[in-house]
């Protein structure tokens, strides 16, 4: 079985307004300035207790007050009407020309199990993915342990299996894993950034997606 496995945040769907949001009311709970906005999409990916803690410090005795924070302004976020985080423009066409093919679809993403259910059935695209795996589930990317669950969920192998993520972290964890990688530079890690973490391939359009698996997948 072949397996393509997506990261969600910058790569299939686009977030940033609402993690900024919901970063920035994490931060005034305590009465803290919030980060730069590249600070912020720069750790994109991670869990949030990593993330917080990269964000300040490890060992900053009010990561657990912030993730609860950030956590409350998330769900209130999506109350909010007219809220939606799109989708990037061909990754519909793409994860469907993939399901048409037979490849198992799957999920690794610092979301939570219910972020990122939501947001697929919002979508319309939840059922396309064989396995979701997330932070409830396993550790922060860049383990490996994402790729690994994924793999056996759906009895895949690292040759056949290929990982596409917006972020070092997506890159680094496909290499743990020993899969193949295409670094997106739609998302919020730069091109050079993602450069520095050996992808097997960069593209910058989903048109490029179809085209990058067959030519991994013929080698």
């Amino acid at each position: 079985m072949k397996l393509v496995i997506f990261d969600c945040d910058g790569t299939l769907v686009d977030s940033q307004h609402l993690i900024m949001a919901c970063m920035n009311e994490a931060f005034a709970t305590l009465g803290r300035p919030a980060p730069a906005r590249e600070a912020t999409l720069s750790i994109v990916g991670l869990s949030l207790a990593e993330a917080f803690a990269a964000l300040t410090s490890a060992d900053d005795a009010d990561i657990p007050v912030l993730v609860e924070a950030y956590k409350g302004a998330f769900h209130a976020q999506r109350q909010k009407a007219g809220h939606a985080e799109p989708l990037y423009d061909g990754a519909r066409e793409v994860v469907e020309w993939l399901a048409g093919q037979e490849i198992a679809l799957g999920i690794a993403t610092g979301k939570s199990q219910r972020g990122v259910r939501i947001v697929m059935t919002h979508h319309g695209l939840l059922e396309r993915f064989a396995t979701i795996q997330t932070a409830d589930d396993a550790p922060s990317k860049p383990h490996p342990a994402m790729i690994e669950q994924a793999m056996a969920a759906v009895g895949a192998r690292p040759e056949d299996t290929v990982m596409i993520g917006d972020t070092t972290y997506d890159i680094d964890m496909a290499h743990s894993a020993g899969v193949a990688a295409i670094g997106v530079t739609w998302g919020y890690h730069a091109p050079r950034a993602l450069l520095g973490s050996r992808p097997h391939a960069l593209v910058g359009a989903y048109e490029d997606v179809p085209v990058v698996l067959k030519g991994l997948w013929r080698t």
